[in-house]
């Protein structure tokens, strides 16, 4: 019998705060960190407020290497370590799954600028910072990234190769050279008007999704190895799928029917028929292509009965890269809570059979599904139980 895999720690930063209890109490209280971007007024954006990298790392002279996005990511593994209560012993032979985007930022190079540039930075800095020696991979599937990442350290666990492993990412585009390249690309929201009000994914009249950052990570070990050292233990990852469209370089397959591959492959490693499903995170873009497609695919799955359906961007912004992961850490905080939060601004639905969440609900859950696709047509998902043992 395979291993069982489970969740004993977590850490985010996100715009809308940087623990459960600050985003959870931001979404009862209907606040949002979005804001007209200060280098592009047509644009709105969602920034973690008062990052500081070295809170959390103490003098360290590698940071100068880190870039933004990188750096939120490095941060988030070094919170989940400290709250897991793993030493450095147990550390030494850990996996480190790390996600990373492209950096954009169009800076002034200096001493050993390609650092800031290269993918594998980040997962460099987390070894050297909490002394992981065990096999490492940095991959980057755009926004499909990080829950990619947590799947493969899933896979890995589940497959007898690992014990324990670490796996997230950062990422921040939150720059002029990011926003010219999306916006020629027709992805990014430049409606006027109360910045609050703008992002509506899943709406008839969506216009482009909000450029956020953020970063966060989570600790998956066998469920032996947690019981052994006593760990806390959050949530089981059931089972973990991947998929290419293998089609537009940035448009995904309108039918979404290689997307629902990898959820069916999700859904099959946790021994779940689609009815089981009782929330699904959304990709939930806002963009008018990605948003149809996930729409038709939900239509489809969840034909005889619709979950509960949630966008989380819709709250945070998109993370890009990071929106994966930060959403599982968001996610595993509400399934804990009993707590579903709307998807805001949204007023005319793209589906009249999908059960999308219109206001806050107080509800328990035991099973969540999370979907990100990525430019490229790469495609990814993950289910979530809450823990019973």
């Amino acid at each position: 019998m395979k291993p069982r895999v489970v969740i004993t720690g977590s850490a985010f930063f996100s715009p809308l705060g940087n623990s459960g209890k600050e985003v959870i109490s931001a979404m009862v209280e209907n606040r949002t960190a979005f804001k007209r971007a200060d280098f592009d007024l047509d644009l709105v954006v969602a920034q973690v407020p008062d990052f500081n990298l070295k809170t959390n790392t103490g003098r360290y002279k590698n940071a100068r290497y880190l870039n933004r996005g990188a750096a939120l990511g490095v941060a988030a593994a070094l919170r989940a370590v400290k709250g897991s209560g793993l030493s450095g012993n147990m550390l030494e032979n850990a996996g480190l799954f790390t996600g990373a985007g492209p950096n954009l930022d169009r800076e002034a190079r200096s001493a050993l600028w390609i650092l800031k540039f290269l993918p594998n930075t980040a997962a460099a800095a987390i070894a050297d910072l909490v002394g992981i020696h065990g096999e490492s991979f940095t991959i980057s599937t755009a926004c499909a990234t990080t829950l990619q990442v947590v799947g493969e350290a899933f896979q890995k666990i589940r497959n007898g190769n690992l014990d324990l492993a670490l796996a997230g990412g950062g990422d921040s585009r939150i720059n002029p050279g990011a926003a010219l390249a999306y916006k020629m690309a027709g992805a990014l929201c430049t409606e006027k008007g109360d910045p609050a009000k703008v992002y509506r994914p899943f709406d008839l009249d969506r216009k482009g999704f909000v450029m956020g950052e953020g970063g966060g990570f989570v600790i998956l070990e066998s469920l032996d190895h947690a019981k052994k050292r006593g760990a806390d233990i959050l949530a089981e990852v059931a089972g973990a799928g991947a998929s290419m469209d293998g089609g537009n370089m940035t448009a995904p397959e309108s039918s979404g029917i290689w997307m629902e591959k990898a959820v069916q492959k999700a859904l099959t490693q946790a021994e779940l028929p689609f009815d089981k499903i009782d929330v699904v995170s959304t990709h939930g873009t806002g963009t008018q292509l990605n948003d149809a497609m996930e729409t038709a695919l939900m239509e489809r799955m969840f034909a005889q009965k619709s979950p509960q359906i949630i966008a989380l961007k819709s709250w945070i912004g998109h993370l890009s890269t990071a929106c994966g992961v930060v959403e599982l850490a968001i996610g595993l905080c509400l399934m804990k809570k009993g707590i579903l939060p709307a998807v805001r601004n949204l007023k005319n639905p793209s589906s009249p059979y999908l059960n999308f969440t219109a206001e806050n609900r107080e509800t328990f859950f035991n099973t969540l599904l999370l979907q990100n696709f990525g430019f490229g047509g790469q495609n990814a998902a993950l289910v979530v139980k809450k823990w019973r043992d």
